[in-house]
């Protein structure tokens, strides 16, 4: 019998569950999302909503009552609150999970104990913590908070001693731990997945290029040696393992100098990094996940052709309505969010460049190249 899916969410990848869950309606009959904003992407293309906030206790109570299984594009869920409804809805991943993964801390403390590696860490509490962890790992040092940041927004880079109070009082009391900073030569990241029954698959390596701490292009695959993707597999699967969670994961990883492997953070749930999977693999990161927490057998994550995944923003210094963009390039898939508002750096939507047969990585990053200035000159209204 088809299920009624509950999603924690509803902005960009709620929506593409909501449409990978309408190809799968063998499985899920409904959707109904949690998200604060009216007329969220999830609900444009057909998911019910309620709209409060991501941790009002009475709305996910509300939600659990109306459906089968939940799960969450967000890991700002109240995992407290979702715990104590697991006897109304089934939850994957589960809360214990949600729970360890939404603190940093106590997220890199779980993978430290289980050999996984993470770069060195500590927990702070006041500013003289800082300083004596300072002292300890020297400079550039990254202070964090533990807890609701995504999209470099919860990082500060303290690069000497005169930058201490600046970085602490960024944080404004918040939960905070400090970080060893790694020098490293590339960031990369693997999209794992678990289902229910203990199934365990990784898609292919990815190579992911920042601007201003947020995502701006995945390369699928990562231009890397075999070595190193097959040690990053091992490590994402090593990680699936011991989480226990049902589901797909982001786990972002950094590539040293020496070609060693060191988690930088996981996001449970589908990832902007995987949004190459709509048309690079026979799966998508989005089936992918709606089959795990179903416990259905995983999809094949073999990765067809390359793919280059690049997300558009919204530009800087300008917010308000917009005109969507068109771009007309043979084999370029667009997909827009339908958000109404354009903030900087807001993720309005992403485009796949996918090779043509023979087609090297080399040869899509220069169709990138060209293909960004039209992102750029999109004139925003």
């Amino acid at each position: 019998m088809a299920k009624i899916l509950g999603i924690i969410g509803g902005g960009q990848l709620g929506m593409m569950l909501t449409e990978a869950a309408k190809n799968m309606s063998e499985h899920i009959s409904k959707v109904i999302v949690l998200d604060p904003n009216e007329n969220c992407s999830a609900s444009l293309v057909g998911a019910e909503q309620i709209v409060a906030d991501f941790k009002d206790k009475d709305s996910i109570i509300n939600l659990a009552n109306q459906v089968d299984i939940i799960t969450y594009e967000i890991e700002s869920g109240d995992s407290d609150v979702l715990k104590s409804v697991e006897n109304k809805a089934e939850i994957n991943p589960s809360p214990e999970t949600l729970k360890t993964i939404q603190d940093k801390f106590l997220q890199k403390t779980f993978l430290q104990n289980h050999n996984i590696p993470v770069p060195e860490f500590i927990k702070v509490e006041n500013i003289d913590e800082v300083k004596e962890g300072l002292k300890k790992y020297g400079y550039p040092a990254l202070l964090k908070a533990r807890r609701d940041a995504y999209d470099g927004k919860g990082n500060f880079k303290i690069d000497s001693e005169n930058e201490i109070q600046t970085a602490y009082d960024y944080f404004k009391g918040q939960k905070l731990m400090l970080e060893k900073f790694v020098p490293f030569k590339m960031e990369v990241s693997v999209i794992a997945s678990r289902n229910t029954k203990g199934e365990i698959k990784t898609y292919p390596l990815v190579e992911n290029i920042h601007e201003h701490n947020i995502l701006r292009e995945t390369i699928a695959p990562a231009r890397t040696s075999d070595d190193v993707s097959k040690k990053a597999g091992k490590i994402a699967s090593d990680t699936m393992d011991v989480l226990k969670g049902a589901g797909v994961f982001g786990i972002e990883m950094f590539v040293t100098q020496d070609d060693e492997i060191v988690i930088n953070e996981i996001a449970p749930r589908v990832h902007n990094s995987g949004h190459h999977t709509l048309q690079s693999s026979k799966t998508s990161q989005f089936e992918q996940h709606l089959r795990a927490i179903l416990g259905l057998e995983l999809g094949s994550t073999k990765l067809i052709s390359p793919t280059i995944m690049y997300n558009v923003l919204g530009s800087v210094g300008f917010e308000g309505e917009y005109r969507p963009i068109s771009i007309l390039e043979p084999n370029l898939f667009l997909k827009m969010y339908g958000k109404k508002i354009s903030k900087p750096l807001r993720k309005l939507g992403h485009f796949n460049l996918v090779a043509k047969k023979g087609e090297s990585v080399e040869q899509l990053l220069e169709k990138i190249n060209s293909l960004k200035e039209n992102v750029k000159t999109i004139r925003i209204e």
